[in-house]
């Protein structure tokens, strides 16, 4: 049965037990007065019996069923003529599986069509008795939870635990979810760094997956032209568009517009955090790029090629132009007023207060948002994809191609690629790289932010 169906049958099952729990809470409740808790807390814990066992029934149905129907699916005499090879087994079980599931689905082996119709009839099958069994423990919590529904019973304790359990749960998840990014990359990154040394591969200047074959493996993968075309497009170029741009425009929105300019520039001034970045990126080579290779033509220089690290880091940094405002102008707009009107007073004019009183106390929002701004940048794939090229160059000249971290690792990981060659792994070490120079950079934001709150506090 689809799992659709069966979500819908569970909360249903909850919707009921929850008007009949408040129900009977109500006919205790009604003259006494002396309950313990409210009817809709009774009514909730009554839910929380009902909804809880089922899914986690559904769940062990789910990581079960799919054993017991490939089993039925064997025993059936379409399945006589399967080879007994297991790989093989799995792949024609899995391709009938698909045309079970999509009859327009075309397998390669003509088996997979003859054991389609036994695999849909089996799925079915177990379908509808995973939902009953999901039924019946729905039933079984929400009647051993209705007959709790007393005058005495704690049950607003219970509910209140449980919510706590899973705001618990939900904070753990975003930890272990982090936890195992992490895990993933250290111990890929670990098999790339048995093969290839990492002095190597944070010290050499000469970047060629493709050739690295042989014994001069560690000659092929210096990643520092990497490093450096993600740190020159992304926290120099890019920054030196955002910072000063974004700055300036959330100081006229906090100080300078009136409100009506402030309601209509900041909401399209955000407009630009909105834009897909694919959409940045055809801007930047369809119509940048070229007006840069233009300019360089015009004023001499030989041969400038279409694709630059200066086109990338211009269109990147009018990408991340929100981050710094934004953040700036809720810094500057959470100083507080006194602190201006004493230096309006003491004969300072508007301009001296913003830059010697407003800017210095909002320092930490402004760090942040620039620090935000630029993980944002070093991470951008599409823009860099389109307009920056190809090329790993350790060179500082902007109108060059270059390459970043990011577009890499989307080079070294699609199409048909072997995860257990250097080549493939080395992806993963520059991820774990660009993971640690996040981190790195979050921790400098943070030291800056406390240091300078403590100060203007």
């Amino acid at each position: 049965m689809n799992a659709t169906i069966v979500l819908l049958l569970v909360l249903a099952l909850g919707l009921v037990s929850w008007f009949t729990a408040r129900a009977r809470a109500r006919l205790l409740y009604a003259g006494r007065g002396s309950m313990h808790s409210m009817p809709q807390y009774h009514a909730w814990h009554v839910v929380l019996w009902v909804v809880v066992p089922a899914f986690v029934a559904w769940g062990l149905w789910s990581a079960i069923s799919p054993v017991l129907i490939d089993q039925a699916v064997l025993n059936d005499p379409a399945a006589a003529s399967l080879p007994q090879d297991p790989l093989q087994r799995s792949s024609i079980l899995a391709e009938a599986r698909s045309v079970a599931s999509d009859p327009t689905f075309i397998g390669f082996s003509p088996l997979s069509t003859q054991l389609a119709e036994p695999m849909r009839a089996a799925q079915a099958r177990f379908g509808l008795i995973g939902a009953i069994l999901v039924g019946i423990v729905a039933l079984a919590g929400g009647g051993y939870a209705f007959t709790r529904v007393r005058s005495r019973f704690p049950a607003r304790t219970r509910v209140e635990r449980a919510v706590m359990l899973l705001l618990l749960g939900a904070s753990l998840l975003a930890v272990l979810t982090t936890a195992g990014i992490i895990a993933s990359l250290v111990f890929e990154a670990g098999l790339f760094f048995k093969d290839v040394s990492p002095i190597a591969f944070l010290t050499g200047t000469h970047w060629s997956p493709a050739n690295a074959i042989g014994d001069d493996v560690d000659a092929n993968f210096g990643a520092v032209p990497l490093f450096w075309g993600t740190i020159y497009i992304g926290a120099i170029i890019a920054m030196i568009v955002a910072i000063p741009l974004g700055l300036m425009s959330a100081i006229y929105l906090t100080q300078y517009a009136d409100t009506r300019t402030r309601k209509v520039l900041k909401p399209v001034l955000e407009i630009l955090a909105g834009i897909p970045t694919v959409v940045y990126g055809y801007f930047a080579a369809l119509t940048v790029a070229p007006a840069i290779r233009d300019l360089a033509s015009s004023l001499g220089y030989p041969n400038p090629s279409t694709e630059s690290a200066l086109a990338a880091g211009l269109v990147m940094g009018v990408m991340i132009i929100p981050f710094v405002s934004s953040m700036a102008d809720d810094a500057i707009a959470a100083v507080p007023r006194a602190m201006a009107d004493g230096s309006l007073a003491m004969g300072a004019t508007r301009s001296e207060t913003i830059k010697k009183v407003l800017l210095p106390a909002a320092l930490p929002g402004i760090v942040a948002g620039v620090m935000l701004a630029i993980s944002r940048a070093i991470g951008e794939t599409m823009i860099v994809v389109m307009a920056a090229g190809a090329a790993a160059r350790l060179s500082a000249d902007p109108l060059e191609s270059m390459t970043t971290v990011t577009y890499q690792i989307v080079q070294l990981l699609t199409g048909d690629q072997e995860f257990n060659s250097p080549k493939t792994l080395s992806a993963f070490a520059l991820g774990l790289v660009l993971f640690v120079v996040t981190l790195i950079l979050n921790i400098i934001a943070l030291r800056v932010v406390k240091r300078f709150r403590e100060a203007y506090e």
